[in-house]
């Protein structure tokens, strides 16, 4: 791209969403599939130190593998290697699960998720609704 008042080649970057402190993200394997984290720190290039808060989101403090983890757009102000109150209360002042909840993202989580929990008649009961 070129910028229009200098006239100067500038490379935007492909990427919105960067690794770093305070970055809330989505687990994507394991047994706290589905549930929101915040970076605190990162270990090395393949893990990060990440917390729910626990209270909030039922996250323990533990350290994750990258692959493990989907960066969200959400980030919260808090310092590297916070604490457990630090940490609760910019998460809760930011508000972060009713945002998380209006995303599009969360929206298809909820559908695939109460989609995967109807038995057999309530799909049958739905099919013959869809059909009318």
């Amino acid at each position: 791209c070129t910028h229009r008042s200098t006239g100067i080649m500038v490379r935007l970057s492909p990427f919105r969403r960067y690794v770093e402190v305070g970055r809330v993200c989505l687990i994507n394997y394991g047994p706290q599939k589905g549930k929101l984290c915040v970076i605190i720190d990162v270990v090395d290039g393949n893990r990060a130190f990440v917390d729910g808060p626990s209270c909030c989101t039922g996250v323990e403090r533990q350290i994750i593998n990258f692959k493990r983890l989907a960066l969200t757009d959400f980030t919260i102000n808090v310092p590297r290697g916070a604490g457990l109150k630090t940490l609760r209360k910019a998460f809760t002042e930011a508000k972060i699960e009713e945002q998380w909840a209006q995303t599009s993202w969360a929206k298809k989580i909820a559908t695939r998720k109460a989609r995967d929990e109807t038995t057999d008649f309530e799909r049958f009961q739905i099919m013959k609704a869809k059909k009318k």
